[in-house]
């Protein structure tokens, strides 16, 4: 963990699956992802030009203790850690955990950035109004987002798994769904006003990435989130990457892939700051 006052950036982890559906093993993922990040073979350098080795850049600030939780509590911590980073004037990019994080870590966000947009990538549209009777299942963030009122545009890409009810969900909350048969690879989104990406790992296709609980065939390629990432439209301001389960990883492979998001998501982040 590094200890600057002057970086803009944090990176922050929310080590908790306790809400996943299928299998644990999300809750490890943040300290693999650091482990790759700065993983000798590769160096800290991004494709947008940014230097990720100058100190004043991002700080990793460790992970938030959310062992043995119950959810609504690691919500709550969520909610107050990150809310307290974003008014020290800071920006966050969280290491989850599975996608339930994302819930209080974007209501956070979109408590202090009016008009808040949400580019959210997934093999699911985690629209499920209550999954497994557990209304903060990570199926569930976005339905408890949308109930918010907070969120301007929710667009999510890679979506491959819509069922009768998280259509008639997408439907009720006015999202914007550009699934896999509709996906052109120069598809650049763009927004007005603040954007939060949330990335889950299985938005990629099983040969990407595959250390995530729920294999879904069919899905995008590294390059085409990469090129999400760098080209959207509209200034980032806050992002998580979510569900890489440790357990079904290969050779680190899928930490390697949620590492190289990480720096390009980071090298986006200041780049938009400094636009």
């Amino acid at each position: 963990m590094t200890d600057n006052n002057n970086a803009r950036i944090n990176l922050l982890g929310l080590p908790y699956d306790a809400n996943s559906s299928y299998l644990q093993g999300p809750a490890m993922a943040p300290v693999r992802i650091r482990e790759a990040f700065h993983n000798p073979s590769s160096n800290l350098s991004t494709e947008l030009g940014v230097d990720l080795s100058n100190p004043d850049i991002w700080e990793n600030i460790g992970d938030l203790a959310l062992d043995d939780l119950s959810s609504q509590d690691a919500y709550e911590a969520i909610l107050q850690k990150i809310g307290s980073i974003i008014e020290s004037g800071r920006k966050v990019l969280s290491l989850g955990g599975d996608h339930s994080v994302s819930f209080p870590a974007i209501k956070a966000h979109a408590e202090r950035f009016d008009g808040l947009n949400i580019l959210h990538i997934d093999a699911h549209s985690d629209l499920y109004d209550n999954m497994m009777d557990n209304p903060y299942s990570h199926a569930s963030p976005f339905a408890r987002l949308m109930e918010t009122g907070l969120i301007k545009r929710l667009v999510q890409v890679g979506i491959r798994t819509l069922n009768p009810h998280q259509k008639q969900q997408a439907e009720r909350f006015g999202v914007e769904i550009i699934d896999m048969r509709s996906w052109q690879h120069d598809l650049t989104p763009s927004f007005k006003g603040p954007v939060y990406i949330s990335l889950d790992l299985d938005g990629l296709d099983p040969a990407f990435a595959p250390g995530v609980s729920h294999h879904e065939p069919g899905g995008l390629s590294s390059r085409d989130v990469l090129n999400l990432i760098h080209n959207f439209d509209g200034q980032l301001i806050g992002a998580d990457i979510v569900e890489l389960n440790p357990h079904r990883d290969i050779n680190d492979m899928t930490a390697m892939v949620a590492a190289k998001f990480a720096k390009e998501i980071i090298a986006r982040m200041h780049v938009d700051n400094n636009a």
